[in-house]
C-alpha cells in the first residue's frame, strides 16, 4: 500500500469520469462532480484523463505517503500543508515517503481533488472505479472513505507531468450564473415561469449532495393536477417538485423521474453546478441548443491550449 488516509474529511471519494451506458438498468453514471478539474489534475499528471483521484468535499482529507509520489490538488481553494509548508494549488508536485499531507476547509467552491501520478490500483465496475454510494460499489467498497483506509498507487508509466498556463488560470474561476435551455416540459410553466426563473436569484438548500442540488427562490408554477409518466432523466435536468421548488439532478441522481424537467443545465456550465456550496445564491440564464454547443466547443478548445 502507498497512501493511506488519516482524516477523511467531510466527504471524500474516489472518482474518475463515471460509468456510461448503464442508464437503462438503473446504473447512474456517477464520476467527478467537477469533471473539468479531475481532466486537469490528470493531464498536469501525464495520467489518462480518465485516471480516477479524491474528491473532497467541503473539508479535506489528511492523508499519509508510503512512498515517493507526484501529486497535484485541483478544483476549488483547499488549504493543505506538507508539513509546515503550504502545497500549491494547479501544480504537480512531489511528496517523499512518510510525507503527511493534511488538508483543511475548502473555500471558494464545494470540492477539491487530490490526484496522484499513475493513479490507484483498483477494480473497476462496469468499466469505471467511481464510487456510488447509493448501490453500494465502486471506489474502495463503493463508500466514502474513512480512517485507516489505504489505497495502492499504481506504478504504470507516465509520460511525465505538464504545467497550466497563468493566464489560464482566469478560466477556472466560478460562475454563480447557470446557463440553461429549455427541457422537455418547459411549456408546463410557459414563458412566466421561465422569466421568473431567470429574474431570481435562487438560494441554494442544505440538502443539496451529488444526487441533486436543491434551489430556494420564488415558487415555479405548475398547471394544476398536472401528471407526467416516469421517463429517463439527463445529467443537469431541472425538475420541478409540486412545491415549486427547483431541482438540478446531478452526477448520482437516479436515471428515471416523474417530475416535470422544464430546463437543462448546459455541458460547460455543470462544472460551476458542482462547485456550489449551501446558501450560495444563483441566477439562471437561458440560451440556445446552438450556443450551449458552442460553449462546450470553447471549452474544449480551452483545455487544448491551457497546458504547456
Amino acid at each position: 500500500m502507498a497512501l493511506r488516509i488519516i482524516n477523511p474529511g467531510l466527504m471524500t471519494t474516489i472518482q474518475d469520469l463515471g460509468r456510461y451506458g448503464y442508464a437503462h438498468l438503473g446504473v447512474t453514471p456517477a464520476g467527478a462532480a467537477d469533471a473539468l478539474a479531475l481532466r486537469v489534475a490528470n493531464l498536469l499528471l501525464g495520467n489518462q484523463e480518465n485516471t480516477a483521484a479524491l474528491e473532497m468535499t467541503l473539508l479535506g482529507a489528511t492523508v499519509e505517503f508510503q512512498r515517493a509520489a507526484m501529486v497535484v490538488l485541483t478544483g476549488a481553494q483547499v488549504d493543505c500543508r506538507l508539513g509546515n509548508a503550504k502545497a500549491p494549488m494547479w501544480r504537480a508536485f512531489p511528496v517523499l515517503p512518510g510525507a503527511v499531507l493534511k488538508c483543511g476547509a475548502i473555500s471558494g467552491g464545494a470540492r477539491a481533488y487530490l490526484a496522484v501520478q499513475g493513479g490507484f490500483e483498483l477494480k473497476p465496475v462496469m468499466g469505471s472505479v467511481s464510487t456510488l454510494g447509493s448501490a453500494h460499489f465502486g471506489g474502495l467498497e463503493g463508500r466514502t472513505l474513512k480512517a485507516g483506509d489505504r489505497l495502492a498507487i499504481s506504478h504504470v508509466a507516465s509520460s511525465g507531468g505538464r504545467r497550466i498556463l497563468r493566464h489560464a488560470l482566469a478560466y477556472l474561476q466560478p460562475r454563480r450564473e447557470l446557463r440553461i435551455t429549455p427541457g422537455p416540459q418547459a411549456s408546463w410553466i410557459g414563458p412566466e415561469g421561465l422569466q421568473m426563473l431567470e429574474r431570481g436569484p435562487y438560494i441554494v438548500s442544505g440538502d443539496s449532495d451529488r444526487r441533486g442540488i436543491r434551489f430556494q427562490g420564488e415558487a415555479l408554477r405548475l398547471p394544476p393536477k398536472s401528471q407526467l409518466l416516469t421517463e429517463g432523466i439527463s445529467l443537469g435536468a431541472m425538475q420541478v417538485p409540486p412545491d415549486g421548488q427547483p431541482i438540478i439532478l446531478f452526477v448520482d441522481q437516479q436515471t428515471t423521474g416523474g417530475y416535470p424537467k422544464v430546463a437543462n443545465v448546459i455541458a460547460s456550465d455543470l462544472r460551476h453546478v458542482a462547485q456550489l456550496r449551501p446558501r450560495d445564491q444563483v441566477h439562471f440564464r437561458m440560451v440556445t441548443v446552438e450556443a450551449a454547443l458552442g460553449l462546450l466547443r470553447e471549452q474544449e478548445e480551452w483545455l487544448r491550449k491551457a497546458l504547456d
